[in-house]
């Protein structure tokens, strides 16, 4: 059965846009379904009849909707999305594409900001492990992560193993 829960969202006339890249970022990503808008509510919605209202697509599994709702709303980094990278190359290449376009200023200690204000949390499973290691290696772990935009794994682990 399909998840009951599907993350929605809003953008102003960029959802076909948006979800086009997110599911060229995510390898598995696809569009699944693209709604118009009709004459139907323009005097709420105030867009063109026959531009796109909502995108359906899913990415790593998850499914997302892409509304095209005006410019009532904004993305905060009060929600995010947690992209658990299995090593460096994971790490690097979500980095890489999200960050493109994005707000340099929202970015910092594995957090990304992307070119439509959407934040994302770029993580790799270590940093996990190390934190939850507790105790001083698990402290170190956390002050390494702190100073990074970036994460870098040699870094955690130098700093979990007392190394630097």
């Amino acid at each position: 059965m399909p998840s009951q829960i599907t993350t929605c969202l809003w953008f102003n006339g960029e959802a076909e846009e948006a979800a086009k890249f997110y599911t060229s970022v995510f390898k598995d990503g696809a569009i699944t379904k693209t709604s118009y808008y009709t004459a139907a509510g323009k005097e709420h919605h105030n867009f063109a009849v026959g531009s796109v209202m909502m995108v359906a697509f899913t990415i790593n599994g998850s499914s997302f909707t892409a509304l095209n709702g005006g410019p009532h709303f904004k993305h905060s980094e009060a929600v995010s999305f947690q992209i658990m990278c299995k090593d460096q190359e994971e790490v690097d290449y979500y980095w890489e594409k999200l960050k493109e376009g994005g707000d340099e200023k929202k970015q910092d200690c594995g957090w990304v900001g992307d070119r439509f204000g959407v934040s994302w949390q770029v993580i790799p499973v270590q940093l996990v492990d190390y934190i939850s290691a507790g105790g001083e290696r698990g402290e170190r772990a956390m002050k390494a992560m702190l100073g990074m935009k970036k994460i870098e794994i040699e870094g955690l682990r130098k700093a979990f193993e007392g190394e630097t």
